[in-house]
């Protein structure tokens, strides 16, 4: 799957589109929430807001990522849209899974008595139009980005965090919207408030599971993940059609932002080349392979004998 550029505009339409949604629905969840005192209304309304915190901080993270090398980070500040993806993972599960089942404690504990829930049906159903064009944008642009790899490989594969972390928010909060008017009408259909309360439960443990989720891929990344399999390949088949290269021992590729790949080669140069040969030859073939795949930031020939090169990876 081939990353958006950080900070490229299809990212950010993403980005602003939820952004604009969830703005408007907090507004209007935390006035219903006061109107009515719904407990899952309320936990709706923090999901929102954490929501547009989230993306904030992923415009923020597009920002920094942006920055050029500098002596203190020579390859760049690429990762740093890593962090901040997986700093959104922690406030989706720290305030918006705690607050939503620590509300629908609260509400369980001491029910707040039942208002006419108009108004919550209204806001729902406005949060219900704006969340789900912003999830179908999110979705419009991932599925366009994920090439022939099914959904699910895509998003493991995706080395820019920005379109699936929105996706999955974004999925969170339709689903989180469903359990909220199912609670809210069970509340009054039952007489019993108390349903509200287990609703907004229900509400922080769907978003405690996408934060996990969100969480894991965030820090994969942060750790460092290599380049997609078939540049990899690519680069291998480029090195052996080389008649001076006798084996490459190995390809280990990283990403240090969505579109920046670092490469560490090894191979086996035939022994009749001379030094002023091998140092033509690796010159040659670092502009061939950056010419190839402009996503090559860096990249690192080492002259190694086969029986010499010690490959501890499973992939190259």
């Amino acid at each position: 799957m081939q990353a958006s550029p950080a900070g490229g505009w299809r990212a950010n339409l993403v980005i602003y589109a939820a952004l604009a949604a969830n703005l408007g629905i907090a507004a209007a969840k935390f006035v219903a929430a006061a109107i009515t005192g719904s407990s899952s209304m309320l936990t709706e309304g923090v999901h929102s807001l954490v929501d547009s915190g989230n993306q904030g901080l992923l415009l923020y993270g597009q920002h920094r990522a942006r920055r050029l090398p500098d002596a203190q980070h020579p390859f760049g500040y690429g990762r740093e849209l890593y962090f901040w993806a997986f700093v959104v993972a922690i406030l989706i599960f720290g305030l918006g899974a705690g607050v939503s089942i620590y509300e629908g404690w609260k509400h369980i504990a001491d029910p707040e008595p039942l208002h006419d829930p108009t108004i919550n049906y209204i806001v729902l159903a406005i949060a219900i139009a704006l969340e789900g064009t912003s999830w179908w944008i999110a979705l419009k642009e991932f599925a366009a980005g994920k090439g022939e790899l099914g959904w699910w490989e895509a998003v493991k594969e995706s080395k820019d965090p920005t379109g699936f972390v929105v996706l999955f928010e974004d999925s969170a909060a339709l689903a989180g919207l469903l359990v909220a008017g199912i609670g809210i009408w069970a509340a009054h259909a039952w007489g019993d408030p108390r349903i509200d309360g287990a609703a907004s439960i229900v509400i922080g443990a769907i978003l405690g599971v996408v934060a996990l989720f969100l969480a894991r891929e965030a820090k994969g990344l942060l750790i460092g993940e290599r380049a997609d399999l078939g540049m990899i390949a690519e680069i291998r088949a480029t090195l052996e059609a080389e008649a001076a290269i006798t084996h490459v021992n190995h390809v280990r590729t990283v990403h240090s932002a969505p579109e920046r790949v670092f490469v560490a080669i090894s191979a086996d140069f035939a022994d009749s080349l001379s030094m002023g040969e091998a140092e033509s030859l690796v010159e040659r073939m670092e502009k061939t392979l950056k010419t190839r795949m402009p996503v090559i930031s860096s990249i690192y020939i080492r002259p190694e004998k086969r029986e010499d090169a010690i490959d501890a990876s499973p992939i190259g």
